[in-house]
This record gives C-alpha cells, structure tokens and sequence, in this order.
C-alpha cells in the first residue's frame, strides 16, 4: 500500500508539471529591433513610389487573359513547385510526429506454441497476452518544445512555397513578355529586311542610268546579309524564350507556344507602402521569422534534455501453461505499474555543447533574417529607382525613334535625287532600327519591372480570397 501511494503522489505531480506552458519565441518587432537596430523602417522609400497600402492581385493590372491562363498552368503544372508543395506535406508530417511523442503509447504482445520435449524452447510451453501502456509526462517542456519547433518549421516552409508560387507566376508573365518582345523583333528585322532589298533595287537602277557604281550594289547586297543575319539571330532569341516559358509551365519545350503580337500597356502607379509593411507582407521573410522560431524551440529542448525523465509503465496480462506449474495464488489476469526515473549526470559535456550549439543556430538564425530583409530593402529600392529610370527613357525613345524615323524618310529622298550616297542611307536605316530596337526593349523591361515591383513589395498576384490558405499549427 506504501508503494501505491507513492506511485500515485508521482503520477500526480507528473501530471501537474507536464501542463506547464512553454516560453514564447521572440515577436516579430524583436527580431526586426535585434535584426536591424540601425534601419529606419517605418519611413518612406528613398526611391520614391505612390503612397498607399500595398495590392494584391496584381497579375489583373495587365488586363490579359492569356497571361492570367498561362500563369494559372504554371502554377499547377511547374515541377520545381511540386517539389516545394512536397517538403510543405512532409514538414507537415513532422509535426505529427513530434505531437506523437507527447501521447501514451499502447502495445500488445502475445505468446504461444505447442507441447514439446527434449531441447525445445521452454516458453514455447506458456500461452497468453499482455496489454501494456507507457508514458512520459513532458515535465519540462522538452517534447512541447520539440513540437513547437516542428509547427514553425512547417510554417516557415508553407511560407517558402507561397513564395515560390509567387516568385513563378512574376517570372511566367516576364517570360511571356520577352516572348512577345523577341517576336516583335522578328518583325522588325523582317521590315528591316525588306528594306534593304529594296535599296538593292534602287542600286542597280542607279548602277544602270550611271548615277550610282558596282561598289553602292555590293553595299547594299552586304546590308541585306547584315539584316538576315540579325533575323536568324532573333528568331532563335525567339524560340529559347517560347520554351523556358514553357519549361516553365511543365510543358515539353517545343517552342511551340504562340506569343502575343503586342505588348500590353503598362499598368498605372502602384502603392508601394512603407519597408516595415512589405517585411510583414513577404513570404520569405515570413518564412525566415518562423525559422528564428524554431531556433528558440530548439534552445528550449536542448535545455530540457538535462533534466530528469520520468517514464510510467502499466501493464496487464493473462498466462497459462499445460506443462508449467504456476504458483498455486496466481490468479489470472495479472497487471501492475511503476515508472523509471532517468536523470543524466555526466555525459561528457554532451548535453551542454547540444545548448551552446542550438543557441549558435537561433542567432544564426537572426542574421539570416537580417540579411534577407536588408536585401529585401534594397531589392524594393532598386526596382523603383528601375521604374523611374525606364520611364524616363521610355519618353526619350520615343521622340528618338520618330526623329530617326524622319530622317531617313529625308536621306532616302536625298539619295534618289543623287544628294548623297548609298552607305548614308544604309547608316540611317541602322540608326532607325537601333533605336526602335532600344524602345522596344524599354517597354519590355518596364513591364518586367513592374512585376518585379509587386513580387518584392510582398504583393501577391491572387486575390486574398483565391490564395490558398495557410495550414495552421496544430
């Protein structure tokens, strides 16, 4: 009776210790203050930008359906997402596993055989079954940790595949765009083409009359290979940007895709917040925080693995034998408990070493947060000081081209009325193509930049209602 009061009195206070609460990790705002003590984030971007709360939905701001199909293909299709929505299911399982090691365990064992003599197995003599059941309160917090730990790591990698999901649909539609861009390339150096087959005419009926030499031919034979040649050039430019598009949707890359034959206008201004806002909005950022979580989980177990374990058993069974005599008392079924008490003293320094290097990773942990949210930072500035710039040119490119454009309408009428020669013509039909070339290019980019612009503001490129939800800790 003395022994079952005891037992009991443990199993009460092991009870009693295991519903103690564990620490809490650091706030987001207290990794940022340690993070970043010296940056400013609650002003204004240096660079700029329209004032406002950052927008999701940004893919419909270019008002292409096509674009929107493709970016929803990729987003199902794409392999590398696959292997991201993989690790979120196993990182997910993880945490079942550590909340398992909180439960009772049950087991079952059963024993049996047959009647026997000479060398065979004496316990093949005994038949019977034992139910047995064990647990280990958490008195410390080691396993609530352990689990703690687990949720944020699953947290952290459902952020990094939100960001991933992201990251995909802004390279998709830049893809789409240089698709569209190398296209009208193509058409370009076509034009271009033409043209120059037509000065080639224009040269041999000069060549005829007198008014212009062999020499102003050969020219002009040379400037239709130039062209061809930068022709073959876009056009292979053209198919490698079809299939990395559709690489990109899990497609077999057989250039085959069909392009948009216009570029889109660029969409207007984008509210682009305050720093502190996009930190909180970005995925990887988001995923970088919860990491700093299970660091401080992690230092909590460590910890709690130097304290004492207590392990309670219980147990009942029932045996019988046709060829053993048991105890004339013994009384089926049988059953009992008790509890083994494990507490390390020496291991070596082991235990302690296992603290200092989990504390080593929660700082580790902080610095990776800094870093990303300093590169962060300056990938929001570097992208609007981009936007600016290229819209800027944009203006510049425009008067450039129609200025070129003008005057080689003048050098053309010039060279038929024999004021200048051929190789001035053909210098102007190469400054025309350059500098629509240049514009092109420009609008493209702008384009690319703008989806850049969301994607490292921490907009998403869904609506807050058709963004899958995040799976909570459990």
């Amino acid at each position: 009776m003395r022994h079952i009061q005891l037992i009991i009195v443990v199993l009460l206070g092991a009870l009693l210790f295991a519903g103690c609460k564990t620490k809490s990790p650091p706030t987001l705002a207290e990794i940022q203050q340690q993070a970043l003590p010296n940056i400013a984030l609650t002003n204004a971007w240096k660079a700029g930008g329209t004032t406002g709360v950052i927008q999701d939905n940004w893919l419909a701001t270019f008002n292409d359906e096509q674009l929107n199909a493709l970016v929803r293909e990729a987003v199902t299709n794409n392999l590398d997402l696959r292997v991201s929505a993989t690790r979120v299911e196993q990182a997910e399982q993880y945490v079942e596993l550590a909340k398992a090691a909180l439960r009772p365990k049950l087991a079952i064992a059963g024993t049996g055989g047959f009647k026997g003599g000479g060398g065979s197995d004496v316990s093949s003599a005994l038949q019977g079954i034992m139910l047995a059941v064990s647990w280990e309160p958490d008195l410390w917090g080691r396993m609530r940790y352990g689990r703690n730990a687990a949720q944020s790591t699953y947290a952290s990698t459902q952020a990094d595949f939100e960001f991933a999901r992201q990251s995909l649909a802004a390279t998709t539609a830049k893809s789409w765009f240089t698709a569209s861009e190398t296209w009208l390339q193509m058409q370009l150096a076509a034009d271009m083409v033409k043209s120059a087959e037509e000065l080639v005419v224009l040269a041999e009926k000069r060549r005829q009359v007198g008014a212009g030499s062999e020499q102003d031919v050969a020219l002009a034979r040379a400037n239709v290979g130039s062209f061809k040649d930068t022709e073959k050039q876009v056009d292979l430019a053209h198919q490698q940007a079809l299939r990395a598009l559709e690489l990109l949707l899990g497609r077999y890359p057989s250039a085959e895709l069909a392009a948009r034959e216009s570029l889109p206008p660029l969409p207007g201004p984008v509210p682009v917040g305050m720093p502190l806002q996009s930190l909180e909005r970005r995925p990887d950022l988001v995923a970088a925080e919860r990491r700093v979580a299970a660091a401080f989980h992690r230092v909590g177990e460590a910890k709690a693995a130097r304290l004492p374990r207590i392990v309670l058993n219980g147990s009942v069974a029932a045996i019988e034998s046709d060829v053993l005599d048991l105890k004339k008392n013994f009384q089926n079924p049988i059953g009992g408990f008790g509890g083994d008490l494990v507490a390390p003293i020496y291991t070596g320094g082991a235990l302690q070493t296992q603290v200092k290097i989990r504390t080593l990773e929660q700082k580790t942990a902080v610095a990776e947060y800094a870093a990303m949210a300093l590169r962060a930072i300056g990938d929001v500035e570097n992208a609007l000081a981009a936007g600016e710039n290229l819209a800027e040119r944009g203006q510049l490119l425009d008067q450039a081209v129609a200025d070129q454009q003008r005057a080689l309408e003048l050098a053309q009428a010039s060279y038929r009325v024999g004021k200048i020669d051929l190789r001035s013509v053909q210098q102007q039909q190469l400054n025309v193509y350059a500098a629509r070339l240049t514009g092109l290019r420009v609008q493209s980019e702008q384009l690319s930049q703008r989806a850049t612009l969301h994607l490292v503001l921490g907009g998403s490129f869904e609506t807050a209602a058709t963004q899958p939800a995040p799976v909570a800790a459990k």
